[in-house]
């Protein structure tokens, strides 16, 4: 029978000899053990993670896909759209120049009409106008005449080409002595396609303009 005024083991005494468990709530913990008790943290604060613990958040590590911060990085603005009727009229000039000239080097030089090489130029006169001056009407109209005058370039130096070696005398002098003959020559071969390849100068002009925008 137990004596009735024997002492109680107070709450919290030191543990027994050899049982590192034995201790209570605020008992230290035992050299060694990996998961003793830490101090309860402030309230606001984390309580700083246990050395080494492999999942403990360390300073500068960027956030998860479900936490803080955006993973995706928002899409650039769109580019402003080009408007400078100018600079398309001059590109549509420019190009008109270039690619009447090499129409008619290559009409001239296989001796025959070919059509179908005013759809490439009228392209080229749409792309290089809408490249630099926007997708305006009035760059798109630019285009589609100056399409159309391209055309009617090449052909004429075309005719240049062949007259003068058929006259065996020089380009130049066909060209600036005889240019009323070159006209009445093309008037004269000139029929229905040639002028349904005028419209599809034009189509194209308009195609490459919506082409480079």
């Amino acid at each position: 029978m137990q004596p009735p005024n024997q002492p109680q083991q107070p709450y919290g005494a030191q543990p027994v000899d050899g049982n590192p468990y034995a201790g209570g709530p605020g008992a230290p913990a035992p050299a060694g053990a990996p998961y003793g008790q830490q101090p309860p943290a402030p309230y606001g604060q984390q309580a700083p993670a246990p050395t080494g613990n492999p999942f403990a958040d360390q300073q500068g590590q960027q956030p998860g896909p479900f936490g803080g911060g955006t993973p995706f990085a928002p899409a650039p603005p769109a580019p402003p759209a080009r408007n400078n009727i100018l600079y398309g009229v001059l590109a549509a000039l420019g190009a008109a120049i270039v690619a009447g000239v090499l129409y008619g080097v290559l009409m001239g030089s296989i001796e025959r009409e070919f059509g179908y090489a005013a759809v490439g130029v009228g392209f080229l006169i749409g792309f290089a106008a809408g490249k630099l001056g926007g997708a305006n009407p009035v760059i798109i109209g630019a285009a589609a005449v100056l399409s159309i005058a391209a055309v009617y370039l090449g052909q004429l130096i075309g005719y240049t080409m062949v007259m003068a070696d058929v006259a065996h005398v020089s380009f130049s002098d066909v060209l600036f002595d005889h240019f009323d003959a070159v006209t009445r020559a093309w008037t004269a071969e000139s029929g229905f396609m040639t002028y349904v390849f005028f419209a599809f100068g034009a189509l194209a002009a308009f195609g490459g303009v919506k082409k480079a925008n």
